[in-house]
């Protein structure tokens, strides 16, 4: 089991990317746009510049549903793979189960 406050640390930055997705994404647009003047484009980058970290959709982390696991998480099923291996063990995961040859 991670730490409660990472999972939590999570979780926040989350909502926080949420909260300023589309002031960032608009912001972003204007930063690449070649008509905009060039003051314009770079007050759109200090804009962005100004925003919280935790608002870039980059630091947040890929963590097991279950078990708040930072790394061998599967993307598609949401689950660290110790996670994934006991959810497929008990028939938790249709069409998935153990390998066998």
């Amino acid at each position: 089991m991670a730490k409660t406050s990472m999972v939590n640390r999570d979780i926040k930055r989350a909502k926080t990317v949420k909260k300023y997705a589309a002031k960032r994404a608009e912001l972003k647009r204007k930063v690449v746009d070649a008509k905009l003047s060039y003051d314009e484009r770079a007050e759109a980058q200090a804009g962005l510049q100004k925003l919280p970290r935790d608002a870039s959709p980059s630091r947040m982390r890929n963590r097991c549903e279950l078990s708040g696991r930072p790394r061998g998480v599967y993307a598609k099923f949401g689950l660290g793979r110790n996670k994934l291996r006991e959810a497929t063990m008990r028939g938790d995961v249709p069409g998935l189960r153990k390998a066998s040859w």
